[in-house]
């Protein structure tokens, strides 16, 4: 009895430490850990990513007041049909803008890194079925 409990508190301890350490590794090499990059685009890529956060700090806390707002809207024993459409359109006008935002980001960070534009991983995008 006692050996079998500890069987399994070393096979639940094995299984954990190999999760905790596919979990450091990131996922088949995916974004910037698998791009090979220079220290150089590192560093610049880290610099444009910290702007670009800085940059869309106040959209984003739009955005999430913009969601709470709505929710509250939905919360009510009795929807307003009108207030919560003008509520979803102006969260998407946010969503729109943090999108262009995303875009200039993603082009800019191209032009620092060509390696990183295309899919990562083993299967290229396609997912694990292709």
């Amino acid at each position: 009895m006692t050996r079998r409990l500890s069987m399994a508190v070393m096979l639940i301890l094995l299984l954990s430490l190999s999760l905790a350490a596919t979990a450091w590794a990131g996922p088949w090499g995916m974004g910037p850990r698998g791009a090979n990059l220079t220290p150089q685009q590192a560093e610049q890529l880290f610099q444009l990513r910290q702007q670009f956060f800085n940059e869309t700090a106040d959209l984003r806390q739009q955005m999430a007041v913009t969601r709470a707002e709505l929710a509250e809207l939905w919360a009510a024993k009795e929807p307003d049909q009108a207030k919560i459409s003008a509520k979803q359109k102006e969260l998407l006008t946010l969503q729109e803008q943090l999108l262009a935002k995303s875009n200039a980001f993603r082009l800019k960070a191209q032009k620092i890194a060509p390696q990183m534009a295309g899919p990562w991983g083993p299967y290229k995008g396609k997912g694990c079925w292709w």
